[in-house]
């Protein structure tokens, strides 16, 4: 190399956003969505029996808005429920006696 010679640097061309990697786009995106990390409370596991108190009431007051099922709606609620129960203990007991041959015969070989 001569004294006189000044270097050029290269030129890196610079990605443009299509460019980047997807991870690096992800990273971006969670950069300016996630809000900024914050200290962990120090907490003693203690609360304050008015939370509690609090907490009660309000779960008292939402209870009270539900609207609760009638006798008869809870009547065939039940009714429905036990027909599907033996509609599907009739089909288990149905396969379960038709591939009894099956596994007696092949599967355990008696």
């Amino acid at each position: 190399m001569a004294a006189g010679k000044d270097v050029e640097p290269k030129h890196v061309p610079q990605k443009s956003a299509a460019q980047k990697s997807a991870s690096q786009r992800a990273r971006q995106r969670q950069a300016q969505v996630r809000p900024a990390a914050q200290p962990p409370s120090s907490q003693t596991g203690r609360r304050e029996p008015r939370a509690r108190g609090k907490f009660v009431k309000e779960s008292w007051a939402e209870l009270k808005k539900v609207e609760w099922p009638g006798r008869g709606q809870v009547l065939q609620g039940t009714i429905v429920v036990l027909i599907a129960c033996i509609i599907v203990g009739a089909f288990l007991y149905g396969a379960d006696q038709a591939f009894k041959p099956f596994v007696r015969n092949v599967l355990l070989g008696q």
